[in-house]
């Protein structure tokens, strides 16, 4: 363990601030707060701390993948391992078996999967991808690789075959040829079938590229080849010629044959099946549209929209079920995508909710000629994967086990917590499995392959994702699995909108007016609360016992007013016109979006939405307990919050915006203190005003609002981010100029000045009043030119006097201190946005990150709120309840909380909110706090031990709050026993409290930007773990800053990525890859070295079943018909070699050519023994398996012969 003295940062002896160098004279303190020294300080404290983390702790690796596969194109299924594989656009192949079982690969070229074809019972698969390139996976690990890669470079790939217990692998292209390849060396045969060899030569058109191959289940030496024109070829592989061909005048979309090998089904373009028989190949045995009308006789069916799929499968016990895809009547064109089942004489038709991709019958039996038996449908939908149940007459779908609605409404938000309270997870299960559907197959999941073991990770993990439509879920995320547990509603707080309000000429709102922004929970006490796109906040408590009862409801005022010191010249500033004249008239509802009701009248105190005012019932689980919403002023709506903390040991609810700070008591259902940011910075009377500058004349139109989504922000699909000191921000397309959004001072309104309190407290009175406050604004200048983003040159507008002047340059009473805006420095980012993902990334998560409006770069943001036990003053000598309040200009403002000393007084007496007038500063945004002990222990937040607050026993009603305050006792001494650490989206900061000196600074990047920063615990210590808009992962020790881990992980490639990447304690983190997937990763090196413990098996040792006994004579004289070699007919001896420039062979990662290409020296060799060791084990695994099936056939015949010998023992010659 490395010890670490404060002493040695000022002198530079270790490296514990690498970036203190280039943090000189702006790190400035604030009134009343020390100066700050960057690296450390003269007057440290001499004891040393101990630092146990180093390097060696953190590496960077992906643990696994939730959710359903984004954008998928292709399905397979192993039949005897039961295993399920999904490929997709992007080149992914997600691989499903028993829960718990869930492995993601990808190709590497990130080319889409177009067809996946299992080894059965191999452990193996093979890819086909739109690169025209095959590969082969081994899945006898649990980490996939590919063994082998085959490159087409003159044909493009578009179906593959592989035959059971076949090392051949039979391959069409686009140009109608087939190719064969085998599996064990990935090399192309010589045996080629040219499309002009198979079709007749009088035929003089192309027959299209092959569309299905398969061989006969009668005659494995038979080949059907199905072209696109609507030929079909049954190609004698030995003989090398046609045995018949099939012409049919529609397009063939595929083919499946029957058991026996009599007859096969093709699927056509014009909405038929046409059944053929091979005794009379010269038209159709059968011709039938299922969805067609009834014509009269003589008369062609009506054409229907192409069948894509149909699958023909027998039973023994009952008719043959012939599944297909699409085929619905043209004149339907509302119908929804569907899949026919037709049984007999019955044809059910189950519509879906989105468009089919794909979908298998699942089968008994894996052998092509017997019997097939189905018992289930694997449907593959864009959007979903359901499961239908074929042994029930009324098909119901089997209950999905894996995760696969996250995005059942767009995720906008996410929370990750490890190690939580034990018992969570089996409360927030009993109350959400009451509310779960019904209607299931009482049958097990038919995927039910692998093996799965809980592994060493046993602390239990919660993930809550929020929703566009105003859902929350909580999702058990312990053991690298992935279930949800709890659901819940925020919009039944809210009354529906009535039709047509969402239509309204002027919008501020997004689509989904419920989106979820931030969540907070606190685990320890159960209060969640959750901030929505429309300016609202909802807290919640948790309870066992339905209510009914009304939800209190507060409505606060942020106002905003255009102030400005330069006042532009008449003459160089064009006149504005009032666009809200031009409005078209509409209805005024609360629910509204619009700025001018039908009246003309300008709205005013207005919140979006309507809080319902009758008693609601609220079933078991999370209650709503308090709505707080911002409302619309003078026509403006309120800003999107950008900020949230709660304290259920304080019983206080804070929330900031780009307008202001308001901080609530959701004990007392009062509101606080509602003040601009502005304001914070005024230790004074809030109310001593210094004269006013004079005022323009308001001009606004109802486009320009900050709470519009992307979708409308940019009609072209491409989303510009920009990168600043403060903020990642979204563009906007507004007309309006940005002399129109200069910073306008807030309101503290319903916070009055009591008389008895001393100055600066404010005590809350009476809601219902309402006083508006201004205040100066005064702009940024850096030698003698103007610096603010949003303010003109100072040659148009008149020229300040020196007493103007002197006030800028200098911190004067009830004046905030002076930043710099910096957002002359920043870049743009371009990304393109695809169609699909325009809904899923509208929503702009206003986090801590200060994912803000662009438009609103001139007003100072509250990013980050925190509460903690700490020292409001320099002065203080014992710690209180203090709100750390940062905002997007880099400034932290710490406000005291005097609380009621008794539980009894907790009740009936107001908090006293007081700015406290100490101030410091960073550069960017401020992201997060967090507080250590003397000790350099971390320090939790005070916190209520939970109780149920509708429990009727007498007991709970007399139990008093129990809070937990999580520090020593040790803390109360005097001197500096407590460091705070601030983190921004450029630099991180350490100071000693109450003296507020900077121990140390370290400037995490200059030329990017921080997302999401987070102190987290991790072996019991604690770190700055950060991530980076250039893609970096950087962690932290604390409190020195020394880099422990800068790894390049992920490019923000996507606003989605900005707004769900979250860490949490024990290494682990998450981010949403995709609008429906969630990717988990570690930083822990002990995790890493240890995942392959933690993850499935998709390969468990089966014997493979056996095939029907036909009886013993049959099979003695070959009553199967004539044996088949493909090792004697494709082999280079017979076939001879392929063309080499044909198709290329590629070495996998996986094989042992791979290895020696990519690897070298001790770790190469050791990587080389260990996978010629794991294909040896394979090798030994094969041989055991076939000698075991040796010695079962070989009693099998001692069986069968002792029985014939028993038979004829007793019996005469002449009685055979």
């Amino acid at each position: 363990m490395k010890k670490f003295n404060f002493r040695k940062v000022l002198d530079g002896l270790t490296a514990s601030s690498p970036g203190s160098g280039s943090s000189s004279g702006s790190n400035s303190g604030g009134a009343g707060s020390g100066s700050v020294h960057p690296g450390g300080t003269a007057g440290l404290p001499r004891e040393e701390i101990q630092e146990s983390l180093t390097s060696e702790y953190f590496q960077i690796c992906k643990t696994v993948r939730h959710g359903f596969p984004y954008q998928p194109t292709a399905l397979a299924f192993d039949p005897v391992q039961k295993i399920l594989a999904i490929g997709t656009r992007t080149g992914a192949i997600r691989i499903l078996g028993r829960p718990g079982v869930d492995c993601y690969c990808q190709h590497e070229s990130g080319a889409a999967v177009l067809q996946l074809q299992f080894l059965i019972n191999e452990g193996a698969l093979v890819s086909a991808s739109s690169d025209d390139t095959l590969h082969l996976w081994n899945l006898r690990q649990k980490r996939p690789a590919i063994l082998h890669s085959l490159k087409f470079n003159r044909e493009r790939i578009t179906y593959c075959h592989l035959p059971f217990q076949s090392k051949w692998l039979y391959v069409g292209t686009e140009r109608g040829n087939t190719h064969i390849v085998n599996i064990e060396s990935f090399i192309l045969s010589g045996y080629v079938i040219m499309w002009n060899k198979a079709i007749e030569l009088s035929t003089k058109t192309h027959p299209g590229p092959v569309v299905h191959l398969s061989d006969s289940p009668r005659d494995e030496g038979k080949l059907l080849i199905g072209y696109e024109n609507g030929t079909v070829v049954f190609w004698d592989l030995k003989s090398k010629r046609a045995d018949l061909r099939v012409y049919y005048d529609e397009a063939i979309h595929s083919i499946d044959w029957h058991h026996e090998g009599k007859q096969f089904m093709c699927s056509h373009s014009d909405g038929s099946l046409t059944l053929w028989n091979l005794k009379s190949p010269s038209r159709p045995f059968q011709t039938t549209v299922p969805h067609g009308k009834s014509q009269r006789e003589g008369r062609k069916s009506e054409s229907c929209k192409p069948i894509l799929k149909v699958e023909y499968k027998t039973c023994r016990n009952s008719e043959p079920f012939i599944i297909f895809s699409g085929g619905l009547s043209y004149d339907k064109a509302c119908r929804r995508p569907s899949l026919t089942i037709m049984h007999g004489k019955a044809i059910t038709v189950l519509e879906m909710d989105h468009p089919i991709v794909e979908f298998l019958t699942l089968c008994e039996t894996p052998y092509p000629n017997e019997f097939q038996e189905p018992y289930a449908v694997a449907v593959l939908l864009e959007k979903d994967l359901i499961v239908v149940d074929l042994t029930q007459t009324n098909f119901p779908i089997f209950e999905n086990p894996y995760p696969m609605d996250i995005h059942e409404s767009p995720v906008t938000c996410t929370a990750y917590f490890a190690d939580c309270p034990p018992d969570l997870i089996l409360v927030l299960y009993s109350i959400g499995v009451k509310h779960k559907k019904q209607g299931y197959s009482n049958k097990e999941w038919p995927v039910s392959g692998g093996a799965w073991n809980l592994g060493a990770q046993t602390y239990p993990e919660i993930i809550i994702t929020g929703h566009a439509d105003g859902t929350i879920k909580f999702w058990d995320a312990s053991a690298m699995t992935l279930q949800m547990l709890y659901k819940l509603k925020t919009s039944k707080v809210f009354e529906k909108q009535k039709a047509g309000d969402g239509k309204q000429t002027c919008e501020i709102v997004e689509e989904d007016p419920f989106a979820i922004q931030m969540i907070y929970w606190c685990p320890e006490s159960r209060i969640f609360c959750v901030s929505g796109v429309s300016a609202y906040v909802i807290m919640y408590k948790f309870s066992r016992h339905e209510i009914t009862a009304e939800i209190v409801s507060l409505e606060v005022r942020l106002q905003c007013d255009v102030e400005d010191i330069i006042t532009p010249e008449p003459e160089t500033s064009p006149p504005f016109p009032d666009l809200s004249s031009q409005l078209p008239p509409s209805r005024s509802l609360s629910g509204s979006t619009n700025t001018v009701s039908s009246e003309g009248v300008t709205k005013d105190s207005i919140p979006c939405l309507s809080v319902k005012t009758r008693p609601v019932r609220m079933p078991p689980g999370y209650q709503a307990d308090l709505v707080i919403q911002l409302v619309w002023v003078d026509g403006e709506p309120p800003q999107q919050i950008t900020s949230l903390a709660i304290s259920s040991a304080y019983g206080i609810v804070a929330f900031g915006n780009c307008t202001g700070l308001v901080v609530v008591d959701f004990i007392q259902k009062t509101v606080l203190l509602s003040m601009g940011t502005i304001d914070l910075y005024r230790s004074s009377d809030l109310y001593q005003r210094q004269p006013r500058s004079p005022r323009k004349n308001r001009q606004f139109i109802a486009d320009n609002f900050c709470m519009r989504g992307l979708s409308n922000f940019y009609p072209d699909l491409t989303k510009r981010i920009r990168t600043s000191y403060q903020s990642l921000t979204e563009l906007n397309d507004s007309p309006v100029p940005l002399e129109l959004e200069r910073c306008k001072s807030p309101t503290s309104g319903l916070a009055t000045r009591t008389p008895e309190a001393a100055p600066g407290f404010y005590r809350n009175e009476m809601p219902a009043v309402k006083q508006r406050s201004q205040v100066h604004h005064l702009p940024d200048h850096v030698n003698g030119h103007c610096t603010s983003p949003t303010s003109q040159s100072c040659s148009s507008g008149k020229r300040l006097s020196s007493a103007d002047v002197s006030k800028v340059n200098r911190w004067g009473p009830g004046r905030p201190p002076f930043r710099k805006a910096q957002s002359a420095a920043c870049m743009e980012i371009s990304l393109p946005v695809t169609t699909e993902e325009t809904r899923e990334n509208s929503y702009n998560r206003s986090r801590s990150s200060s994912i803000s409006s662009i438009d609103k770069d001139s007003k100072e943001a509250i990013t980050a709120l925190y509460f903690m036990e700490s020292f409001a003053r320099k002065n203080d000598s014992t710690i209180s309840p203090c709100l750390f309040v940062g905002t997007s200009l880099g400034m932290v403002v710490l406000i005291s909380l005097n609380l009621p000393s008794s539980d009894e007084q907790r009740f009936t007496e107001p908090v006293v909110v007081l700015p406290s007038g100490t101030f410091l500063s960073l550069k960017g945004a401020v992201l997060t706090f967090s507080c250590m002990d003397r000790s350099g222990s971390l320090m939790q937040p005070p916190y209520e031990v939970w109780r149920d607050p509708n429990n009727t026993d007498e007991n709970e009603k007399t139990w008093k709050r129990k809070l937990v305050m999580n520090y020593s006792s040790s803390s109360q001494e005097m001197g500096d026993h407590q460091y705070t650490i601030i983190c921004s989206e450029k630099q991180a900061r350490v100071f000693s409290l109450p003296s507020q000196t900077c121990l140390y600074v370290h400037n995490i990047t200059e030329t990017s930007f921080i997302l999401q920063a987070d102190v987290v615990v991790m072996c019991n210590s604690a770190c700055l773990a950060c991530f980076c808009a250039n893609g970096h992962i950087m962690i932290m020790s604390l409190p020195s800053l020394r880099p422990m881990l800068d790894v390049n992980y992920l490019p923000l490639t996507d606003m989605r990525i900005a707004r769900t990447f979250c860490f949490t304690n024990e290494g682990q983190a998450l981010y949403l890859v995709s609008p429906t997937e969630i990717q988990r990763l570690t930083y822990s090196q002990e995790m890493c070295d240890n995942i392959q413990d933690m993850l499935g098996d998709l390969f468990t040792p089966i014997e493979t079943p056996e095939a029907q006994n036909r009886g013993f004579l049959k099979g003695l004289f070959g009553g199967s018909g004539q044996t088949f070699d493909r090792e004697e007919l494709f082999g280079e001896a017979s076939a001879g070699k392929a063309s080499r420039s044909l198709a290329q062979h590629i070495p996998g990662p996986g094989s042992i050519e791979g290895v020696k290409g990519a690897a070298g020296g001790v770790m190469g060799e050791l990587t080389r023994a260990r996978i010629a060791l794991d294909e040896r084990g394979q090798r030994l695994g094969e041989l055991e398996e076939k000698t075991a099936g040796m010695m079962t056939s070989a009693e099998a015949f001692s069986k069968h012969a002792h029985e014939l010998m028993l038979k004829y023992k007793d019996k005469k010659w002449y009685q055979f």
